[in-house]
């Protein structure tokens, strides 16, 4: 059983950045799909960003050109880089992990790290 463990979360103010991190508890290597959602208040959850181990992404449309998703092997880790933050980018941010090019429902997530950005 993977853990994931999110870092970075805060408040910024409009404009601003953040870094938001996810540790795994073991080798990423087995997990081909790593990615973050977000849930506002009063919404379902989304997908942000996710990237796949052959290098393929795909991003929220909201989001394209602000956020960026990276991944470090040697750490287990999966990182968003979020710039020029809204508003509406406030939400509990979850990572997910799964061993598909999928998130299927098997799939592996942290606990979640509140972003609010203030305007």
């Amino acid at each position: 059983q993977v853990q994931l463990v999110e870092s970075g979360g805060g408040l910024v103010q409009a404009g601003g950045s953040l870094r938001l991190a996810c540790a795994a508890s073991e080798s990423t290597f087995g997990l081909k799909t790593m990615g973050w959602y977000r849930q506002a208040p009063g919404n379902e959850r989304e997908l942000v960003a996710a990237l796949r181990s052959g290098g393929s992404t795909n991003y929220a449309d909201s989001v394209k050109g602000r956020f960026t998703i990276s991944r470090n092997y040697g750490k287990s880790t999966v990182y968003l880089q979020m710039n020029n933050l809204k508003p509406e980018d406030t939400a509990v941010y979850y990572c997910t992990a799964d061993q598909l090019y999928t998130i299927s429902p098997r799939a592996y997530w942290g606990q979640g790290t509140q972003v609010t950005v203030s305007s």
